[in-house]
C-alpha cells in the first residue's frame, strides 16, 4: 500500500508499540541507506516536508535526517508491507546517508549488475558537477556534446566490428565503453537512466 496523509492511521501501530521500523532504499539504484524508526507523528512530518523525518529512541524526539548534516532524505514514495507493520522509503539521498561518511549504512552489500549502471550514472553526475582535473568523463563534458556524441558513435562501431571479427573479451569491453559513454551523453543532455528504462518498458507492454 502506497501511503499519504489520508491512511497513515491504518498502519499497525499499537501492534509496533507505535513504532514502525523504515526502511531507506535509493530511489534509483535501490541500494538500502539506513533503517530507522517513525511514529505516526515522524510520518507525517515526513509526508509534509517531504524529508525522511524519524524518531530517536536515545533521545526520545524527532529528528530530521540531514538537519545537522546536510545529507537529507528526499522521499519519493512510501509503502507499507502487507502486515501494515514496516515502510519502505524510496528516497535520493542528497549526500551520504550514514553518520560515518558512507552512502550507506550497508557498505558491503552488493548491488546487482543492472543497479550498477545506476550507480554509474551518479558517478558521472558527480564528475560532471565537480571536475575534478584528472577525470577523463570531466574532460568529455569540457569537450561538448558533439565530442561526446561523436564519441558513441564511434563505440556503437567497435562494437559491431567486435562482435564480427573479435573474441568475447573484445566485445565485452567495447559495450562497457558504449555504455559508459552513452550514459555520458545521457547526463550532458539531462535525461536520466530511468526515462530511457520507461521507454523499453513501454514497448514491453504493448
Amino acid at each position: 500500500m502506497i501511503i499519504n496523509e489520508n491512511n497513515v492511521e491504518q498502519l499497525a501501530w499499537l501492534k509496533m508499540d507505535n513504532l514502525i521500523p523504515a526502511i531507506i532504499q535509493h530511489h534509483k539504484t535501490g541500494a538500502v541507506l539506513m533503517q530507522g524508526y517513525m511514529s505516526q507523528e515522524a510520518l507525517y512530518a515526513t509526508l509534509t516536508s517531504g524529508n525522511a523525518t524519524f524518531f530517536s529512541r536515545s533521545k526520545q524526539a524527532l529528528w530530521v535526517k540531514g538537519e545537522t548534516s546536510g545529507n537529507y532524505l528526499k522521499v519519493k514514495q512510501i509503502l507499507t508491507d502487507c502486515d501494515k507493520d514496516s515502510l519502505l522509503l524510496s528516497c535520493e539521498p542528497i549526500g551520504p546517508s550514514c553518520h560515518l561518511g558512507t552512502e550507506s549504512c550497508f557498505p558491503e552489500q552488493q548491488l546487482t549488475t543492472q543497479n550498477f549502471l545506476s550507480q554509474l550514472e551518479q558517478v558521472i553526475a558527480t564528475r560532471q558537477q565537480n571536475a575534478p582535473d584528472n577525470s577523463y568523463t570531466a574532460q568529455l563534458f569540457a569537450k561538448g556534446t558533439t565530442k561526446i556524441a561523436q564519441k558513441v558513435g564511434e563505440e556503437g562501431v567497435e562494437v559491431a566490428l567486435a562482435a564480427v571479427a573479435e573474441t568475447k573479451q573484445d566485445l565485452l569491453g567495447e559495450c562497457a565503453d558504449l555504455f559508459y559513454h552513452t550514459l555520458v551523453l545521457l547526463r550532458d543532455k539531462n535525461i536520466e537512466l530511468s526515462e530511457v528504462m520507461d521507454v523499453l518498458q513501454k514497448r514491453h507492454n504493448k
